[in-house]
């Protein structure tokens, strides 16, 4: 890898091989709860949002996200600032990472991921509007209208409030001490 200032990717084999070398720091800028549920092994946690402000290690540098676009984000980040070392991007983040065969490192007691929590309390009140409209009164439909009502407007705008509400659970709260930053 060379030092460029336009945006460099890098496969998940290439990947392998320039950490089996260690010529390569895995940046995962992620936030804590998602690298908790599975991360490269030795990569270091700087989430996208303390990126620019870490003291980031020497030496070439590969970011990694979920889809590629946060590390995407924080490679741009980087350029512009100057960053004196390599810097590249994993194409296709972990989960590209995972296909091409290679494991990642789950954290002991890592909380779910929140898709599925948010997949999991949704599913609950629709259920529970469906079971006590049809028990107790036929108003607690209304329960399962806006809870879908909810997952139209997050799948349109972005938006997910019961998402943002989860992960200010304290079961979400992940704290990792990568020293950086």
């Amino acid at each position: 890898m060379t030092a460029t200032t336009t945006p460099s990717r890098i496969s998940a084999h290439d990947l392998a091989d320039q950490l089996a070398a260690r010529d390569v720091t895995v940046i995962d800028v992620r936030e804590p709860m998602e690298y908790a549920t599975g991360h490269i092994s030795g990569s270091l946690n700087v989430p996208l949002s303390r990126l620019t402000q870490a003291d980031l290690p020497s030496g070439p540098l590969v970011l990694v996200c979920q889809s590629g676009n946060r590390s995407s984000k924080g490679l741009s980040h980087l350029l512009q600032q100057g960053h004196p070392h390599p810097v590249a991007d994993l194409l296709g983040g972990v989960p590209a990472w995972q296909q091409a065969g290679f494991p990642v490192r789950k954290l002991k007691g890592a909380p779910l991921p929140l898709m599925r929590q948010v997949q999991i309390v949704a599913g609950s009140l629709v259920l529970l509007g469906v079971i006590l409209s049809q028990t107790v009164a036929p108003g607690w439909i209304w329960l399962s209208g806006f809870v879908g009502a909810g997952l139209t407007f997050a799948g349109v705008s972005g938006f997910c409030g019961m998402a943002r509400l989860l992960a200010a659970m304290p079961w979400n709260r992940v704290s990792l001490g990568s020293g950086l930053g």
